[in-house]
């Protein structure tokens, strides 16, 4: 027997029956000979990790922009934050942990530089709301491997497209990806907010810290305790109605005192601005691409989305880079 057959066996003994079991996915839109030793949703994780989308996830703003320290998250590590909590929710729960993996770590790999300013902008400046989960479903259908996309289990890209409140995943892996999201942004934003200085611990809400924990290792143990506690004997993946009470009411106060604070996000009004130049600059002059985002056009696709391709794809870094090549005059 192959070793990813004795892998496919040992997910039916340990999984509960509500779990994703990887010999049965729903497959790929293009099939593919499968792997000696890897298990499709395993492939899945690998390919995520090797995507150049993945790796420029590093120099993008998780809430602060370009921050001076080197302590501040970046998306990168809200990704990795992300991945460590939903798996051991997944493990607790008796779920498929390397499904949630890959969903955990494919989930924001559309997002914008400049964090949700980014989102705004383009928001603003396209003729239809940009969202991060569905581009995050179109870099890896779509823009990877210069258009040939990562191919990735359908299981897999449905949770990356559902993991926002409003959405509701097909698998229950997705589900505990979509929670776990809540769980790291708002504990890790807290805690790089009381590294900035601009919030301390004292004066989160006490109803919150009361049923959450008052410092950020024990709200997220507490918080990861108390659905796996709820959560063992069902077959969904929620939190008990005290700790969701509680983490929408300190969601609320973070949303007024940090996502909202002008000390931190006194720089978004500059990045919106940037985005919203390079955005007018290339749909204007799309010569200006670079060429496999031209190759997408010459092949009938949308400019106005490619254009928005191209941007999201961009790390703050870069983005400040091609404004400066745009707009900056050059010395003689």
């Amino acid at each position: 027997m192959i070793i990813r057959e004795e892998q496919e066996l040992r997910e039916h003994r340990i999984y509960r029956p509500c779990a994703s079991f990887s010999d049965e996915t729903k497959g790929r839109e293009r099939q593919e000979d499968k792997c000696d030793i890897r298990t499709e949703f395993q492939r899945d994780r690998d390919r995520i990790i090797h995507s150049k989308s993945f790796r420029r996830l590093k120099h993008k703003t998780q809430v602060f922009l370009s921050p001076g320290g080197d302590h501040y998250r970046t998306r990168l590590t809200h990704t990795l934050e992300v991945a460590q909590i939903a798996r051991t929710i997944s493990r607790a729960l008796g779920l498929n942990e390397d499904l949630t993996e890959a969903i955990a770590l494919g989930h924001d790999l559309g997002h914008t530089p400049f964090g949700h300013a980014g989102e705004r902008a383009l928001s603003r400046y396209t003729s239809k709301p940009f969202h991060h989960n569905e581009q995050s479903v179109r870099v890896v259908e779509k823009l990877e491997k210069n258009g040939k996309g990562l191919n990735l289990t359908w299981e897999v890209r449905d949770g990356i497209l559902n993991h926002r409140s409003a959405n509701t995943p097909a698998t229950l892996e997705g589900a505990v990806v979509r929670i776990s999201d809540k769980i790291a942004y708002v504990n890790h934003d807290i805690d790089d907010g009381i590294r900035a200085g601009i919030l301390e611990e004292a004066a989160l809400p006490k109803e919150c810290t009361k049923v959450l924990g008052n410092c950020t290792r024990d709200r997220i143990n507490n918080t990861i305790h108390a659905i796996v506690r709820y959560c063992i004997d069902k077959d969904v993946v929620m939190l008990p109605p005290e700790f969701e009470e509680a983490q929408k009411d300190l969601r609320m106060f973070m949303f007024n005192d940090l996502y909202t604070n002008p000390i931190a996000k006194g720089q978004e009004t500059k990045a919106e601005r940037i985005i919203g130049l390079l955005y007018q600059e290339y749909i204007n002059d799309l010569s200006k691409l670079p060429k496999e985002y031209q190759n997408f056009i010459d092949k009938g696709e949308n400019k106005e989305i490619i254009v928005c391709d191209y941007i999201a794809g961009m790390t703050d870094n870069y983005a400040i880079e091609c404004f400066n090549e745009l707009f900056i005059p050059k010395s003689w």
